[in-house]
């Protein structure tokens, strides 16, 4: 899946992206890119929402479709 997070400022877009990392596996965050004329930023993160982060020693916790 590519979500591409929009925010007011990066600290804002980190946080989301930051809390999708703890969900599945993610490519991590892109560079911020802000459009001329716009106060906003957005980065682009690409999530494999089939398979869940791996923590530690090949623990996996398990995906919550319904939180999100």
């Amino acid at each position: 899946m590519v979500l591409d997070v929009t925010a007011a400022d990066e600290d804002t877009i980190r946080e989301m992206v930051d809390g999708l990392q703890q969900q599945w596996a993610t490519s991590g965050i892109t560079p911020v890119w802000r459009t001329p004329g716009e106060a906003r930023g957005t980065a682009r993160v690409y999530a494999d929402i089939r398979r869940p982060r791996h923590h530690g020693l090949g623990s996996v916790v398990k995906s919550n479709l319904g939180r999100v």
